[in-house]
């Protein structure tokens, strides 16, 4: 459960805030239109680049590190559409 509120919330962080000193809003406008630049505009594309690290960190082995990496993802995106109110 630690780990899927962790995911959310760094995802949510790049996402959809600005950050302290508007300093995740000038990442995200220096991204651009490339590929950085539109995975920051995905919530869903975004959690699963999260969740990767955080997966190789809880996970001991290879096939548990990929399926926890695919469930914090899964989490985290359950947590936003519930609290963004999103119903897509």
């Amino acid at each position: 459960m630690l780990g899927v509120l962790a995911v959310w919330r760094v995802t949510h962080l790049l996402f959809a805030e600005d950050g302290p000193w508007d300093v995740v809003i000038r990442l995200r406008k220096s991204a651009g239109a490339g590929f950085l630049g539109k995975l920051l505009d995905c919530f869903y594309c975004l959690s699963l680049w999260i969740a990767a690290p955080a997966a190789l960190f809880i996970g001991s082995a290879w096939p548990e590190r990929l399926f926890l990496g695919l469930a914090l993802s899964a989490g985290a995106i359950l947590i936003e559409r519930v609290t963004s109110g999103d119903k897509t």
